[in-house]
């Protein structure tokens, strides 16, 4: 290794190790990089828009620009052409020897024209006419431009020092070269005056669009921006819990179905009219399972608080003896707790057919006469209310459906205890079947008191209780008329209800669909 390579080597392991030092002090000081924040949508738009626009108009300028050259160009040519055709008259002049300065004297030619002239053996004289009208003689060093102008290809243009820039042509006439010459200034003065407007309006008129697209884009954005700001006043309530009602709404004026943005606000406005009928509806779901779980609690507590009772005063009584009398007290004890157990098993029973209900289950079906199913219900309800008036409205012709018999049979007990449970004394329910159409029609008609306007919009939802009251005569637990639309609604039917004072009717409706379709 020469001591040049060493000198080398020596002196790059520094500069390596020096590199990875700083490699690795920029490693460790190196903060962590930031996001680029995105650009929003106005901006984007603007930015579109003004720049598509500014490059059309400055397009449309150099094109303009060029196509302005061409035409000054071609008026500078015809002007040559015309100033050669005229140059043929200066021959007689040419041939006296007389110099260019001469000659434009006696015959002046336009204002910035050019003429020079070489006649072998003579020297070359050159002169231009200002725009004063003198003749001006060009100086050697002047005519030496003006030859070395002559060699270039293409179209000639020469500037002279002091005189200006010339578009100019040569051509021989005899034995003598003639140079004639147009002054380029006026040219260069047009386009450059032509030029300067036409950058002047092209940034004006991007100004100004600049400023009218950011107002009109900003005007257009403004209901999207009020759907974001009601958006975000919304988001920060609290609807977890409590009662909760949305009042935030997109203003009407920026909620306009017939623009793009309007459709936005609009949308946004019926979807928080959703969200608040939700949670309204969340709300009385949640009043109703607490008036639940206090009626469930109640009925569950009596029975089994008699039960408890019974069941201490019966061992109580066997502890002390076993005569007759403590048997026979005994005995009306546990008829009291089977009582009371069967009055358990009934409410619980009821939750589990409305869940199984839920899931698709408990039907089992096979074909099922109406008529007869009505006349039975009757002739059950006759015995437990004495005290009303009970009438039966069948046809001859039997309606039959596809369904399962013990739970229609149970919609129709029920209806008719709901009847009995919420009428006076006297009052005459009428039950009657018909077929209208596809459907069988189940009726339960009273002439009682009506219902309660405040509880018609959710006589069927569970736990809803026409009495607030507990008591077992009126109060029940408020499913019977649920399980009945529960049942119902599993066969494909539906139930309505119109009620007015002295005119009450359950109308139930099932499809008269065959055994076999099911």
């Amino acid at each position: 290794m020469t001591a040049t390579e060493i000198h080398e080597s020596a002196d790059a392991e520094p500069a390596v190790n020096g590199g990875a030092k700083d490699a690795a002090a920029k490693t460790a000081g190196k903060a962590p990089s930031r996001r680029r924040r995105p650009w929003t949508l106005q901006r984007r738009l603007i930015v579109t828009v003004v720049g598509t626009t500014s490059l059309i108009m400055v397009l449309v300028a150099v094109a303009t620009s060029v196509i302005l050259g061409s035409v000054l160009e071609g008026q500078l040519d015809a002007q040559l052409n015309a100033m050669k055709s005229r140059s043929e008259a200066l021959r007689p002049f040419i041939t006296n020897r007389l110099s260019a300065e001469e000659i434009l004297q006696e015959q002046p030619l336009p204002a910035g024209t050019l003429l020079a002239i070489q006649t072998p053996p003579a020297a070359p004289s050159g002169a231009v006419m200002t725009s004063d009208g003198e003749v001006v003689a060009l100086t050697s060093t002047q005519i030496q431009q003006l030859a070395e102008g002559l060699r270039a290809e293409g179209p000639l243009v020469v500037t002279i020092e002091d005189v200006g820039t010339y578009r100019i042509e040569a051509y021989r006439s005899g034995p003598s070269v003639i140079v004639v010459g147009v002054s380029r200034a006026d040219v260069a003065t047009t386009f450059t005056q032509m030029l300067t407007t036409i950058v002047l309006l092209t940034i004006g008129g991007l100004l100004l669009l600049a400023a009218v697209t950011a107002w009109t884009i900003r005007a257009g954005l403004a209901p999207l921006r009020s759907v974001a700001d009601t958006a975000a006043r919304v988001s920060k309530l609290r609807l977890d819990q409590g009662e909760v009602s949305i009042s935030e709404r997109v203003p009407a004026r920026e909620s306009d179905p017939r623009t793009e943005v309007g459709r936005v606000g609009e949308a946004l406005n019926t979807l928080l009219d959703h969200v608040d009928e939700s949670l309204d509806a969340r709300q009385r779901n949640e009043e109703r399972m607490r008036r639940f779980v206090a009626d469930a609690s109640h009925e569950l507590r009596t029975p089994l608080a008699s039960i408890r009772g019974y069941s201490e005063l019966s061992l109580r009584a066997l502890a002390q003896s076993h005569d007759p009398l403590t048997l026979e007290t005994t005995e009306s004890s546990l008829d009291r707790i089977q009582a009371q157990s069967l009055r358990m098993t009934t409410l619980v029973e009821d939750l589990l057919l409305l869940a199984r209900l839920d899931e698709g289950q408990e039907l089992i079906y096979g074909s099922v006469d109406v008529s007869r199913l009505a006349i039975e219900a009757v002739g059950d309800a006759r015995p437990v209310g004495p005290d009303h008036n009970w009438v039966i409205d069948v046809g001859e012709e039997p309606v039959m459906i596809a369904g399962d018999a013990g739970r229609l049979h149970q919609v129709a007990a029920n209806l008719l205890a709901n009847a009995r449970t919420h009428t006076p004394a006297g009052t005459t329910v009428t039950v009657t079947v018909s077929v209208e159409g596809t459907d069988a029609v189940l009726s339960v008609h009273d002439d009682g008191p009506g219902i309660d306007p405040a509880i018609s919009a959710e006589l069927f939802e569970r736990f809803s209780r026409a009495d607030r009251s507990r008591a077992r005569q009126t109060g029940g637990t408020g499913l019977g008329l649920s399980i009945v639309r529960a049942i119902v609604e599993a066969h494909a039917g539906s139930i309505t209800v119109h009620s007015a004072p002295g005119d009450t009717t359950f109308e139930v409706r099932l499809p008269t669909r065959s055994v076999a379709t099911t």
